[in-house]
Order: C-alpha cells, then structure tokens, then sequence
C-alpha cells in the first residue's frame, strides 16, 4: 500500500476546456487536472454527459462535488492516483 502524504484539501476549482479544471489546494499548491478519467459510474453519467452540470462543480467537504451527490476525493487529485474504477478493474484482471 502506497503511503501518502498528509491531507489536502481542495480549495477553489475553476473549470477550463473540456473536463479540466484548475485546483488551487489549502496548501496553496495549483494544478491544471483533466477530471475526465475520474467521471465514470452512474452518478457521474449526468455530469459527464452535460457541460452544463459539469461546470455547475462547487467546492464541499474540501473536495470538489456536485449537486447530485457525486465528488472526487480530494487526495487522488493531489496525490495523481488512479481512480478507483481503474483500480477495480486491474483486480479483476489481475
């Protein structure tokens, strides 16, 4: 298992072009991330199939989060880990 460092929390988001946005976290660390792998699974099918929604993010609990219940946990943004439907799916092929 993969030791991460302490917790970081989302800040502000803006979105950008497309499925990116950018993240300013309470440490006041920036970054440019293409949320699109992170959009998958029913609650995200919504956001993911309307700019709209997309864009309607706002910032809860220090992560980014939507009106529907779908969020991002903050630490796999900071940290550029996997997200976790990639990760179900190394499992079951492995």
């Amino acid at each position: 298992m993969m030791k991460l460092g302490p917790l970081v929390r989302v800040r502000s988001v803006e979105p950008l072009q497309g499925y990116k946005v950018r993240v300013a976290f309470e440490n006041s660390t920036r970054r440019e991330i293409d949320l699109e792998p992170f959009l998958r699974g029913p609650i995200f099918e919504p956001i993911r199939s309307s700019p709209v929604l997309f864009r309607a993010m706002k910032i809860q609990g220090g992560t980014i989060a939507w009106d529907n219940g779908a969020d991002i946990d903050p630490d796999v943004l900071y940290y550029d880990l996997k997200p976790a439907w990639m990760e179900e799916a190394e499992v079951v092929l492995a």
